[in-house]
């Protein structure tokens, strides 16, 4: 088998190739001919057919993007209108922690119901993405994630249980209005994402962007495309949301400091009282 060389060719071959130049001095004495308009747009498109697809395949090392994530269920009691095998209506699904459009990554979500469902394997692809259906028994829903090719060629499988009644349950007649909701947080970690990827999610309010080391020069964001696609896919005005559990770091950071001001405040009353106790007489003391 021929082995290529990486060293130059003798200068008779040189100058018998197709474009080859054998110096600087000799090149900038036979300019290129001149180009048409539609050559030089032609060349314009290939070059930047190259750098898109570059973009397409070079990953970044040591750079992570994560996407946190809500799956649930939320289940309402028919009430009066509720039957022996149709007692509770209900909606699965998945959302952005801060209720943001996830369809930046996700192309579509497959949900798997329980075999006695009619069409068991639902597929949604847009968002929102949830189900709606009504039953009356309670099951272990498999959800699977589908991401765009710039993404992640892997899904991911979340598995997902559906609670119709409060764990609470007293036997009393269950609220129509309030539902039972049952969600867990999560996030998605894409490692070495793609250069392409990054530059189009990096000020996507759903994402979270670590700062770039500086040795990895990249350029700066386009504007922001589809806004109104984006508005249309987050689910902040859901009729449901009014019902979603807050998962914001804010909100968090709220309750720790609340629990921390209880904390304290029972220090302190546990300290007065004794205080209390040590300064009172003894009974042996006072001679009784």
């Amino acid at each position: 088998m021929p082995r290529k060389s990486a060293s130059p060719p003798p200068p008779s071959e040189t100058a018998a190739s197709s474009g080859a130049t054998t110096s600087g001095k000799r090149q900038s004495e036979q300019p290129p001919p001149d180009l048409t308009p539609a050559q030089k747009a032609a060349r314009s498109k290939a070059s930047r057919a190259s750098d898109d697809s570059d973009k397409k395949t070079r990953r970044l090392k040591d750079v992570e993007i994560s996407f946190p994530i809500v799956h649930g269920t939320m289940a309402f009691s028919l009430g009066k209108k509720a039957t022996e095998y149709n007692s509770h209506k209900w909606t699965v699904y998945v959302r952005g922690a801060t209720n943001e459009d996830l369809s930046v990554i996700l192309k579509r979500v497959v949900f798997q119901l329980h075999p006695s469902f009619n069409n068991p394997t639902r597929v949604v692809e847009s968002p929102p993405f949830e189900l709606s259906e009504s039953g009356w028994g309670e099951f272990e829903i498999a959800i699977s994630l589908f991401f765009h090719s710039d993404v992640c060629d892997k899904r991911l499988d979340l598995y997902h249980q559906l609670k119709l009644y409060p764990e609470d349950d007293s036997g009393s007649t269950q609220s129509t209005k309030k539902p039972v909701v049952i969600e867990t947080y999560d996030e998605i970690v894409f490692l070495e994402p793609t250069e392409a990827f990054f530059l189009r999610v990096q000020n996507h309010p759903a994402a979270i962007v670590p700062r770039l080391p500086a040795s990895l020069n990249l350029p700066p964001p386009g504007p922001l495309e589809h806004q109104s696609e984006r508005r249309r896919g987050d689910t902040k005005d859901n009729p449901l949301s009014q019902w979603y559990m807050n998962f914001s770091e804010a909100d968090e950071l709220l309750k720790l400091a609340a629990a921390r001001q209880q904390v304290q405040a029972h220090i302190v009353k546990l300290r007065r009282q004794l205080s209390m106790l040590e300064g009172a007489p003894s009974k042996a003391a006072s001679g009784q």
